[in-house]
């Protein structure tokens, strides 16, 4: 069991600062666990006792870069919200830096924590929203149906069609989610 504070937290710390750091000065493809090891300050076999490998690791990074870093922005009303916030999330996610993350989440990750918890990342961010559109009175669909109407099609376009991957299409994705709930 890993403890949530202490020693353990703050390898963590240092071996993501390294990683990125090490990213930003070299590039992904320089990053070896030594060079790793070497700037965070321990050992090679204590990221290998951790991550269990590279690739590992840089998908324990991406969670932690996929993960939002402000609740989604108040615009008033659902769809202003929602229009918002999925073109924010297909913006991030459609990028280079955000295709690479989702790559590193999802290669590293043979059991599918890291997709889970990227997944639930977005699940918390659309909590937020239909919750203060519930509070405004507004009809709201569940968390399930935004996932599947609006973040399941736009992750599908990213990995696997991403032609015509723009604003207006997340729009177009909320306005007919919320055309079905009304």
């Amino acid at each position: 069991m890993v403890r949530p504070g202490g020693r353990s937290a703050r390898v963590q710390t240092s071996v993501h600062t390294a990683v990125r750091e090490l990213e930003a000065e070299l590039g992904r493809d320089a990053l070896t666990v030594p060079l790793v090891a070497a700037r965070a300050g321990v050992t090679p076999s204590t990221i290998y006792r951790r991550w269990g490998d590279l690739q590992e690791l840089l998908s324990d990074v991406a969670v932690e870069r996929l993960r939002p870093e402000t609740p989604p922005e108040d615009r008033g009303d659902l769809a202003s919200d929602l229009d918002a916030w999925a073109e924010q999330f297909l913006e991030e996610m459609a990028s280079p830096p955000g295709r690479a993350y989702i790559r590193d989440a999802l290669l590293g990750d043979p059991d599918g924590d890291n997709a889970g918890q990227c997944s639930a990342y977005a699940a918390e961010q659309i909590k937020v929203i239909l919750a203060r559109a519930a509070g405004r009175g507004e009809p709201t669909p569940d968390v399930e149906t935004v996932i599947d109407r609006v973040v399941a099609p736009i992750m599908y376009r990213i990995l696997f069609r991403p032609a015509g991957l723009d604003a207006p299409y997340a729009r177009r994705l909320v306005a007919g989610l919320l055309a079905a709930t009304s």
